[in-house]
């Protein structure tokens, strides 16, 4: 029986002695895991802006200054940076100076976004790319290049509304969307149900395009840019084509005026490549502005 006793307190001792190792680990498991967990947003970076920049906007880094964001638009979705944030929604912040007007950008975690529905209404788990209002988002579909990241609240365009606007559609008409902040978890990437876009002579069109330009150009202009440089061909050969022919037939015919033809046919020459230049720099200009 003493025996007994004896086995009874050594085994609770060894318990106490346990029990404090266990709970230890337990609570260092759940600090990694709240430390992980928050790591995703524990950083965002301090930039300067020239233009007024509201909580959920999102933004790309300005043309040649770093140091700089503005407002995304459809036409710059590949400089997709991030979301424009609170300053104590991250543990961490950097900043480059102590200036108040500075904007902060997280380019990784959950943080609510501005979006609209114009491309319909958006479910929890849609991925979220830029819409045609300014640094506002949407749901994206087949046509976008870059994504967000993906929303994890839904909104139907009738919810929690903070504003609306107006957009001009094609044929016209005006689409009134609605506009509100909902949570995303920020994840900036290629869109996975981008369609192949590179076939065909749209995707030479829209690579061509973009080479030129050094952004991202809208399918309409690039269009126009085509048919201008098309027209601007048509022109040129037109005049190629008559005055060389014609001159020719002058030769055949008087072949004493051989010296004067020529040099008719040189400054026909030189007037259809004149046409030809002015129609590529009015190429530029449609796919650069």
């Amino acid at each position: 029986m003493l025996t007994f006793k004896r086995i009874l307190v050594v085994v609770c001792c060894l318990g106490m002695l346990l029990l404090p190792s266990t709970t230890s680990a337990a609570s260092t498991a759940s600090s990694t895991s709240s430390s992980s967990n928050s790591a995703t947003q524990a950083v965002t970076q301090g930039y300067a802006t020239d233009t007024p920049l509201q909580k959920g906007m999102i933004v790309k880094l300005k043309d040649n200054d770093s140091t700089k964001v503005e407002p995304l638009t459809v036409n710059t979705v590949s400089q997709m940076q991030g979301v424009v944030v609170a300053a104590n929604d991250a543990t961490v912040t950097l900043s480059s100076d102590a200036n108040t007007g500075q904007v902060f950008v997280a380019t990784f975690g959950h943080y609510d976004v501005l979006v609209s529905n114009q491309n319909g209404p958006i479910k929890k788990g849609d991925f979220i790319t830029i819409s045609s209002l300014a640094g506002v988002g949407m749901k994206v579909d087949t046509t976008q290049s870059v994504v967000l990241g993906r929303a994890t609240a839904a909104f139907n365009g009738t919810g929690n509304v903070e504003s609306t606007a107006k957009l001009k559609q094609a044929g016209g008409g005006e689409l009134t969307v609605s506009i509100a902040r909902i949570p995303v978890d920020i994840s900036v990437s290629h869109n996975p149900f981008q369609q192949n876009a590179d076939r065909g002579l749209q995707g030479v069109l829209n690579r061509v395009s973009t080479q030129i330009a050094g952004k991202e150009v809208g399918t309409s202009r690039a269009y126009i840019a085509l048919v201008a440089l098309a027209l601007a061909a048509m022109l040129s050969g037109g005049m190629l084509y008559s005055g060389i022919r014609g001159g020719l037939i002058a030769i055949g015919r008087n072949p004493l005026a051989k010296q004067s033809v020529l040099n008719g046919i040189f400054r026909v020459v030189v007037a259809g490549l004149i046409v030809f230049m002015i129609g590529l720099f009015g190429v530029y200009l449609i796919l650069k502005l």
